[in-house]
């Protein structure tokens, strides 16, 4: 409906020392990450190596009544999932955790990412006689993890062995009859932290923000390239593949992340303030008010206003109660759609030259609908000011960025863009500046610049949208 980024995926796994309701703590684990995927979610439970598990389309309040949690049973270890799909489409077997029976047990798979090599890997294993179920890559770092299991001591082993045939972005929680095991990829393109409640149990999250729903208290981030075993005798940490530097999504910071979440040490609210103000200073525009697009950009939009002394205001309200079964408009319908997602309050922007701070553009149609929202409701001028370099590049490490051809920014120039948006004038962060969102050059920002920290000539393209854009 909307021309918005989306993350693949959250993940969540809680280890307690003893039998308890730990489906309702990663029920409440995936209600905090439930902005990094609406489209499906699932919970699988172990209790004394026996596996239960419930997954489906919808969010997590929809697929998950107090009747399906109780179902699921009580145990001592669980892990969750919240989607997206970037690869895999919407197939019902693509829905996670993915609970494999093998000859030397069980497993549960969440995975946060996107791999590369997956279609290379999958040709080898279907070659070999794998029969695959669903067709995202997560089965195949699931078979990948068999194959090894079959010959060595422990799943850990098997999971450093395999994981330098897996390449790409993974931040995955694997729940085994007597282990959870957390493991993220050498480049820790995706976040992946752990925590600990006040009576012991280990908790693992995509972001911070999910621990404190639980009342764990943040120990420290994943490695990237680390594995970490979370066993009756503790947490052991293997670093064999440890990577020379963090490559961590800057994405996230900008987009994806909730802004009360720390990912590796940096606060995303910080980094959006930062975002706004260097916007301030690099773009300035003579207005009478600054305002932010709910969500991500109104630390920005506060940041900006702090910069330049421009006074900030709340221009729009979101409506947060559209689910998934929200009707899909038709074509007609669209502006009364956008309208229902988000409303200007008239009050803030009456009469008055605007300036409005968004997150990214990736079509264009959203940020026009959006302006005319505020042309509508009397704004005199329209400054658009974007938290992001412009996209210029598809994404292969997780984030659902499209194909070049349907990147407003890789087709036309910023005047263009300007008069497609409806829009006085247009800026975005300059790429150069990105460093300073964090005060770390440990990031990655193909999607921006077409500089990947992996060779991705061999990994294909993406069309998320089934028309081209248009101007």
């Amino acid at each position: 409906m909307f021309d918005e980024m989306h993350e693949e995926c959250g993940v969540f796994g809680i280890f307690e020392k003893n039998t308890t309701d730990v489906a309702s703590s990663v029920y409440f684990g995936l209600y905090a990450l439930q902005h990094r995927g609406q489209e499906s979610c699932g919970i699988a439970v172990c209790n004394d190596g026996v596996f239960t598990h419930k997954k489906s389309d919808g969010l997590v309040s929809e697929v998950f009544s107090r009747e399906e949690l109780d179902r699921l049973g009580k145990g001592n270890m669980a892990v969750g999932h919240v989607r997206y799909s970037t690869t895999g489409g919407n197939n019902p077997n693509n829905i996670q955790p993915l609970v494999i029976r093998h000859i030397k047990g069980n497993l549960a798979l969440v995975h946060n990412g996107n791999l590369i090599n997956a279609t290379e890997l999958r040709r080898e294993f279907e070659l070999s006689g794998a029969i695959f179920h669903g067709t995202s890559d997560t089965e195949t770092i699931a078979y990948s993890i068999v194959r090894e299991r079959l010959s060595c001591a422990s799943t850990e082993e098997a999971v450093a062995r395999a994981m330098p045939h897996i390449r790409g972005a993974y931040s995955c929680i694997l729940m085994t009859a007597t282990k959870l095991i957390a493991f993220r990829d050498p480049d820790g393109f995706r976040p992946l932290c752990i925590g600990e409640t006040p009576d012991g149990a280990y908790v693992v999250a995509s972001e911070s923000c999910a621990l404190d729903t639980v009342g764990a208290k943040f120990i420290r981030d994943v490695k990237a390239g680390e594995i970490v075993v979370i066993s009756q005798d503790g947490i052991n940490s293997i670093t064999t593949h440890c990577g020379k530097s963090n490559k961590i999504c800057i994405f996230e910071y900008i987009y994806f992340a909730r802004p009360d979440s720390v990912i590796e040490g940096k606060s995303v609210h910080k980094a959006r303030i930062n975002a706004g103000k260097i916007l301030a200073m690099t773009e300035p525009v003579e207005a009478d008010i600054v305002i932010g697009v709910p969500d991500s950009g109104l630390d920005a939009g506060l940041g900006y206003s702090q910069a330049s002394g421009i006074p900030y205001g709340t221009g729009f309200i979101k409506n947060k109660y559209i689910g998934r079964s929200f009707i899909q408009p038709s074509q007609n319908q669209r502006e009364s759609a956008v309208r229902i997602k988000l409303n200007v309050i008239s009050e803030t922007v009456r009469n008055k030259r605007v300036i409005m701070i968004d997150d990214s553009i990736v079509r264009g149609t959203t940020c026009a609908r959006i302006v005319k929202l505020l042309r509508d409701a009397g704004a005199k001028e329209v400054h658009v000011r974007i938290s992001s370099p412009p996209f210029l590049h598809t994404c292969h490490f997780g984030t659902d960025i499209d194909s070049e051809e349907n990147l407003i920014a890789s087709k036309y120039n910023i005047e263009e863009i300007t008069r497609y948006i409806g829009a006085d004038s247009l800026a975005f962060l300059p790429a150069e500046e990105l460093f300073q969102l964090t005060g770390d050059k440990n990031f990655c920002h193909g999607c921006f610049t077409g500089k990947y920290p992996l060779d991705v000539s061999g990994a294909g393209g993406k069309n998320k949208f089934d028309t081209p854009i248009h101007k």
